[in-house]
């Protein structure tokens, strides 16, 4: 569809339901999502809008309340790819599509009018290019069918699949009453939401169990909607989610480039995004906590965690923010951040094996958040900079035989290191060969020179190297 044919038929519509449309973009039913430039049509200006009122459109478009009902997509621009496959409005229930699709692009736009909503019996697509082989061909490729089997008349298996998911998450939910927890009301539902996680993580395995058992049962309920059984399980189907939404987030997850902001956001903001309610789920306050500030990790809220009656969730919450300290940590603390690493997963190992309770392992870990809050303080205690206490810890300083040099001397060292390597180091070192082979050179010179033991220098020598990685980018100018 081209830009002219979305002004054409927003008229055509316009003519037809004249109250539909406004100049006003917080007004009027309906708009067009399209760009353009100065130098279009006069007629065309009105629909032309910048990035930032475009995204405001979209917001006013996931909102049920706002009048904002129909929107037409320009086919081939941004606006549309950001709509179409990787636009989320549960609300959305109606798509018309004139444009050639196939593979995961189909299938996300098909995806986009089938999310559960409230009482949205299903979603509908109208096909104005017949689009059933492709669509055939997506699903192969999707569950690796090798194309056979008649799409038409595949809904009674995804209910009977959907059936044996549902099944399975009841299982692992047998003893918890979920059906009474999915009729209660959501503002009432978040202790429910923390009984639930508790009970699937005192379970052996149960919390990989139930995110694939959970994850395979939404997958069957999509493609079972608007089917009598998929409906009628709905509610317990958008329970389960809420609470693998809470089970499934863990900070410092994903690919190592979030800011650390956005890590923290991964905790406090848990969203359960297939449920018709549309709420965050925090799970802090699933917990019954007050949301902390995960740098600190003061004692008042140490007691608080302790005190939780959801044990096994309380050491999901515990692992959670433990881990996202040390992803702060590691950017800067190379030793110290490893070490801490090992005795979180050392922890977590023997609380998974069954070898150790969970009371006792919150208290380990309890221990573990205090070490690390006052690991932020030993420059002030040894009286070094931060970039001294890294390269002090790099020195291997718990090793019997450094330790007979002697703190003063170790502290001298590590002053020295970061005084002559912060002068070596250049944009390109790390990628250059010679350069990382003259700061070799000079650390070992320097280790030889406090009387180092020399057994212990190749060593010393390689952490303070991966040291310097970590914090040249603040050493070097932009």
């Amino acid at each position: 569809m081209s830009r002219r044919i979305c002004v054409e038929l927003y008229k055509a519509i316009q003519k037809l339901r004249p109250a539909w449309h406004h100049d006003d973009d917080d007004k009027g039913a309906m708009k067009i999502v399209m760009s353009g430039s100065a130098s279009d049509k006069l007629e065309w200006q009105h629909h032309i809008r910048s990035k930032a009122r475009r995204e405001e459109l979209a917001k006013k478009f996931k909102d049920p309340k706002q009048p904002f009902k129909i929107v037409i997509v320009r086919e081939g621009e941004s606006p549309r790819r950001l709509w179409l496959t990787g636009f989320d409005a549960p609300c959305l229930h109606t798509m018309y599509a004139d444009k050639p699709m196939r593979s995961h692009g189909l299938m996300q736009a098909i995806a986009r009018v089938n999310r559960v909503f409230k009482d949205k019996p299903g979603g509908l697509v109208v096909d104005y290019l017949g689009l059933a082989e492709e669509l055939r061909q997506a699903l192969a490729d999707y569950t690796n069918s090798k194309g056979k089997g008649d799409i038409t008349l595949d809904q009674e298996e995804a209910v009977a699949v959907m059936l044996e998911k549902y099944e399975q998450v009841c299982a692992i939910m047998h003893g918890f009453d979920y059906q009474s927890a999915a009729e209660t009301a959501p503002a009432k539902r978040l202790p429910l939401i923390a009984q639930a996680a508790e009970h699937v993580l005192g379970q052996a395995d149960g919390k990989q169990r139930y995110l694939q058992a959970v994850s395979d049962l939404s997958k069957a309920f999509a493609l079972a909607v608007p089917h009598e059984s998929a409906l009628d399980v709905r509610d317990e189907v958008g329970f389960f989610q809420e609470v693998r939404a809470v089970l499934a987030k863990s900070i410092g997850d994903g690919d190592g480039k979030k800011s650390s902001e956005e890590l923290e956001a991964a905790v406090r903001q848990i969203v359960s995004r297939a449920i018709s309610s549309d709420k965050v789920i925090d799970i802090f306050d699933a917990a019954g906590l007050k949301r902390p500030d995960i740098s600190i990790l003061s004692d008042e809220f140490l007691v608080e965690v302790q005190q939780l009656p959801q044990r096994n969730l309380a050491v999901e919450l515990l692992q959670k923010l433990l881990n996202n300290e040390l992803k702060i940590r590691s950017k800067k603390y190379l030793v110290q951040s490893r070490s801490f690493a090992e005795m979180l997963e050392a922890t977590i190992r023997k609380y998974q094996n069954r070898a150790i309770e969970a009371a006792q392992v919150i208290a380990e870990l309890i221990e573990l958040a205090k070490q690390m809050r006052e690991g932020q303080k030993r420059g002030e205690n040894l009286g070094l900079t931060d970039d001294e206490v890294a390269f002090y810890d790099a020195l291997g300083v718990n090793d019997s035989a450094v330790k007979v040099l002697g703190e003063p001397t170790l502290k001298d060292i590590a002053r020295e290191l970061v005084s002559h390597v912060r002068k070596s180091v250049t944009i390109d070192w790390t990628l250059r060969e010679s350069a990382q082979a003259q700061i070799r050179v000079l650390v070992r010179r320097i280790l030889r020179k406090y009387g180092y033991p020399p057994d212990k220098q190749e060593k010393a020598t390689q952490t303070v190297l991966e040291q310097a990685k970590l914090l040249c980018s603040d050493w070097i100018p932009n």
